[in-house]
């Protein structure tokens, strides 16, 4: 089965939903046949990467694709970049895509900055991350910083509906509404959930299929005062390296697992914005869970 978030990924800029004078840089950028070295941040699932890839499609160009969550270190500057921003090309301007690049070690991305000078007559970088304050400032002062803005409920729901209209899918307006809003601004969850509800050419809404079953499985751990261990194996399991919806899932549900409300919500409150800044995440929200659960 083709994913929906592929299958209708933008292929030219007229496609892309929102943002119109990012769009409007871009453009002029791809009419050039050039571009500067960019930063693209904002939450996830509105687009960063898919603008990313717009860029490429369109221009005369060598390109290395790096996903930076599973490639953060110093090596893979070394082993990939350099190499690649070495080699001889095949016309064009090299350009080197640095997907979640919010996950690059500070080390690392002080070696990036470097490479970006040595390189800069033939190589251009496109940089996108969910977190800029994590983007050591030596290495923004490098890049065109653009923050991608999600689209409004309107056109993630406009979207929605032509998607579905190809597919020869129906959904009505209530099902469609009670998706958008539990997941945005991830217009990228929002689609997976509707392929996901299709039943026989209708979508079907399934509750839980709105939930977050990892958030469900740490609350009722919780709930039972369950061990440690057993709560980090559930966090690993999910394979999930973001943990965001987490956090407003135990504040709204403080009551499932303790009767110290106040206490839980400043721990709560504590480790959200300890989040923002750390890389190992799920060392972050293990921390926080051992607490909650000490309560």
């Amino acid at each position: 089965m083709n994913l929906w978030v592929e299958k209708y990924r933008p292929q030219v800029l007229e496609q892309y939903v929102g943002n119109e004078m990012i769009k409007n840089k871009i453009s002029d950028y791809i009419e050039q046949g050039s571009i500067q070295n960019l930063l693209f941040h904002g939450v996830a699932g509105t687009g960063k990467t898919t603008l990313a890839k717009l860029i490429t499609n369109n221009i005369n160009c060598d390109l290395l694709y790096i996903n930076a969550s599973d490639e953060r270190g110093i090596d893979t500057i070394r082993d990939k970049i350099i190499p690649f921003a070495s080699s001889m090309g095949f016309g064009g301007v090299k350009i080197v895509i640095l997907d979640e690049a919010d996950y690059i070690t500070p080390q690392a991305q002080a070696t990036l900055r470097n490479t970006m000078e040595s390189f800069s007559g033939n190589t251009r970088f496109i940089l996108t991350c969910n977190y800029l304050e994590r983007i050591i400032s030596p290495l923004q002062s490098r890049c065109q910083t653009l923050e991608i803005k999600p689209p409004s409920k309107q056109e993630v729901a406009y979207r929605c509906v032509e998607i579905c209209k190809v597919e020869n899918v129906v959904i009505d307006n209530v099902s469609l509404k009670t998706i958008i809003n539990a997941h945005y601004p991830d217009i990228r969850k929002t689609i997976n959930t509707i392929q996901g509800s299709v039943i026989n050419g209708v979508v079907k809404l399934d509750e839980a299929s709105l939930k977050d079953d990892l958030n469900e499985q740490i609350l009722q751990a919780l709930s039972n005062k369950s061990k440690l261990l057993t709560i980090r194996q559930i966090l690993a399991d999910s394979g999930s390296r973001e943990f965001d919806n987490l956090f407003k899932a135990l504040y709204d549900n403080t009551a499932q697992f303790t009767t110290k409300d106040g206490a839980a919500i400043l721990i709560i409150a504590k480790y959200q914005y300890e989040y923002t800044f750390v890389l190992e995440k799920e060392i972050c929200v293990a921390a926080m869970l051992n607490e909650l659960l000490n309560l």
